[in-house]
């Protein structure tokens, strides 16, 4: 156990070092002057601050290296800069925006669970059946499609067409609720606002298409993972030695199926988070979701280019911790994985 904790901690680090690299670089990949980009402030404005605090100072006349140094206890101490456009420091627009985007790639992670794995099992039960055939058509139809074009999609049906659901955005303007966490539906319910259950129906009624969006093609492909697992599980020697035991199909299925069909799905569903969150940023522009995807794609457009410096960073640095921590998790609480498998990390 020492080992493994060792072996990702130093991986994490390596991987976090190498992303602060990247991140510096771009400074001086972007136009205009490096310090600049770091900073998000003119030279002059810069010259001023040096003078009031040494400690602010990029030390433009220094090396690259010492421009590095001051640059990464910036970053531990919260001064990521400030954004060209808004003049905001990034770091709390980023905490602002970056929840938003975790809260709808949660929201779409729990609902291809629960409608995935059951229509998996449902699949691998009457496999090379009527019902095992279909639901295949509909994961091969729904991962196939895009997820802005389905985005698009339901906006024109449920939003344009029927006017059932709104058509962007998190909350109703006519709502206010002050952001203590970031995640909307909670900052509601710790709220002290009037009238919280027509508020609450406010925002998750928000959330409906965005999630759909993002939860349909990532259902089909939970569920074309778990028919997988289930057959071969279903087709093991251990299976088979428990019918001949006497044992009918549910007594099976309850006290050997389900558990060891969910031991190799468990992993590649915590893998899926990285890629829910990559859908949960394109689909955000479309929604207007005030997550970081669509706060990055505006800072695209308006050439902001200390607030994409940071945001990359910030996106880069959440998904290599949760991807490696979620697999450390998984390979100390299950002993059957294979101590060694450098490749796969």
């Amino acid at each position: 156990m020492v080992n493994i904790l060792l072996r990702y901690t130093n991986l994490i680090i390596i991987t976090l070092f190498i992303l602060s690299l990247l991140s510096f670089s771009l400074a001086y990949l972007f136009p205009g002057n490096p310090i600049e980009v770091l900073t998000g402030l003119k030279l002059e404005e810069l010259q001023k601050l040096q003078n009031q605090s040494a400690n602010i100072a990029y030390k433009p006349e220094g090396s690259v290296l010492s421009q590095y140094g001051h640059y990464m206890s910036e970053l531990f101490s919260g001064n990521w800069g400030v954004s060209f456009n808004s003049g905001q420091p990034l770091y709390e627009e980023i905490m602002l925006s970056l929840p938003a985007s975790i809260e709808l790639s949660a929201y779409a992670l729990t609902l291809s669970l629960l409608v995935g794995l059951p229509l998996g099992f449902l699949a691998a039960l009457r496999h090379h059946r009527a019902t095992d055939y279909t639901l295949l058509s509909i994961s091969v139809v729904g991962y196939s499609i895009p997820v802005f074009w389905l985005a698009l999609i339901l906006i024109l049906v449920f939003s344009l067409q029927f006017g059932w659901l709104p058509l962007s955005g998190r909350l109703s303007l006519i709502f206010e609720v002050p952001s203590n966490t970031g995640f909307v539906l909670l900052d509601i319910l710790l709220a002290d606002i009037e009238d919280k259950p027509s508020v609450f129906l406010d925002a998750f009624r928000h959330l409906i298409l965005p999630t759909l969006s993002i939860a349909i093609v990532t259902t089909t492909l939970i569920l074309r993972i778990t028919r997988r697992s289930v057959i071969e599980t279903l087709n093991s020697e251990f299976i088979q030695a428990a019918y001949a035991r006497g044992l009918t199909t549910r007594q099976v299925l309850m006290r050997h199926g389900i558990r060891n069909a969910l031991v190799p799905i468990l992993p590649l569903l915590a893998m899926q988070f990285p890629t829910l969150l990559t859908n949960a940023m394109i689909v955000e522009t479309i929604f207007s979701w005030p997550g970081i995807g669509n706060w990055l794609i505006q800072a695209i457009y308006q050439q902001d280019y200390s607030a994409i410096r940071a945001g990359m960073l910030a996106v880069s640095v959440f998904v290599v911790i949760f991807t490696m921590s979620i697999d450390m998790f998984l390979r100390l609480t299950d002993p059957k994985r294979k101590k060694i498998e450098r490749g796969t990390i």
